[in-house]
């Protein structure tokens, strides 16, 4: 067996799905490996992690688990609409951007209804704007609106912005959706419960990302509005969604909820890209380019800096108006943090 060459796995700061499994998720999955448990959910770390998520909310709700984020904003979009119906979003949703047309795929044609945003938001105004543009029955009926938590761009909905939202859809009738890949960093930006920022605030439907969170996979499907839930079951079968050893994709989230790991990861992450932004503010020729909310950091410099900081083996990804995007995880390491710091600013020293 070849061996792995240690630099490939130096902490980078691309993406918090870089990250490995934080200590309480593994130690959750390893006591869940000790012997046999039945198959297809009906075990009891699945129940114990759904009755963890209504402990968590204060209330009762329909959880469902499922592998990965694309799957669970998608089914859950496809069990609000018909293929006829259309769902609102902004032009920087993780629907809309990164899932390849899987929303529209397993609600079999519902289409996605994009406004524009500045800042990666959806508005209560967007929200009327789409929902009255036309109601003839040549175009798809708005029936449901979707909301990323927080943003691709970083940012994070206040609970009165999220108040608004929801008003606009009681006002239309429509369901609300909150994909939530990035929820738990959401709540420790606001320091608030995850029953103010959803089901108390209009939210009717949350994917409650684990992945990103300190998991090896998995997300789970919170049905505040229980109704909606109907035959969802059938939904994760049918997409391939229903795990047969269920215990792998629940236990962790026992391990991550009980202990509060989710809150704490989430608040190290977020400590980690304050931190992070704060050294790059004195840097010359480089900038914020969005306001550091939770645990991405978006930065604008001169593509020659850029060029010379990879050329120091250092990844990221560059989208979202050209702007680098470095994020922080559970494990973010604060001294390969400032010596990514140091680097760049050597860089831009060279290219003045």
């Amino acid at each position: 067996m070849t061996e792995i060459d240690q630099r490939e796995l130096a902490q980078q700061f691309a993406s918090d799905n870089y990250a490995g499994i934080c200590p309480e998720a593994w130690q959750a999955m390893e006591e869940a490996n000790r012997g046999h448990a039945t198959a297809y959910g009906d075990d009891p770390w699945t129940e114990r992690a759904a009755d963890a998520f209504r402990n968590l909310f204060e209330t009762e709700c329909e959880v469902y688990f499922v592998f990965n984020g694309t799957a669970a904003n998608s089914l859950a979009l496809a069990s609000l609409c018909q293929s006829y119906h259309g769902v609102i979003c902004c032009d920087q949703a993780h629907v809309e951007t990164d899932e390849c047309g899987a929303p529209e795929f397993f609600s079999n044609g519902s289409k996605l209804l994009v406004a524009g945003s500045a800042e990666g938001k959806l508005t209560p105004q967007s929200i009327h704007e789409l929902a009255t543009k036309r109601q003839d029955i040549h175009y798809p009926k708005p029936r449901a609106v979707t909301i990323t938590q927080a943003t691709e761009t970083g940012r994070v909905y206040s609970l009165a912005e999220l108040g608004a939202i929801s008003a606009a859809c009681r006002r239309h009738g429509l369901s609300l959706h909150m994909d939530g890949a990035r929820f738990a960093n959401a709540v420790a930006s606001l320091g608030c419960s995850p029953a103010e920022l959803t089901w108390k605030n209009g939210v009717d439907v949350l994917c409650f990302g684990g992945t990103k969170n300190g998991m090896a996979a998995g997300e789970a499907v919170l049905f505040f509005d229980r109704r909606l839930a109907a035959d969802f079951d059938y939904r994760c079968k049918q997409a391939g969604q229903l795990s047969s050893k269920m215990r792998f994709l629940s236990a962790p989230w026992v391990g991550m909820l009980e202990s509060g790991a989710w809150l704490r990861n989430a608040r190290h992450a977020n400590a980690c890209a304050q931190r992070f932004g704060a050294q790059i503010g004195g840097i010359p020729g480089v900038r914020l380019a969005q306001a550091v909310e939770a645990n991405a950091v978006f930065v604008s410099a001169p593509e020659p800096i850029l060029e010379r900081v990879r050329g120091r083996g250092w990844r990221f990804y560059t989208f979202i108006g050209g702007a680098a995007r470095f994020m922080f995880s559970w494990d973010s390491d604060t001294k390969r943090m400032d010596a990514f710091c140091r680097d760049l600013r050597e860089c831009a020293a060279e290219a003045q």
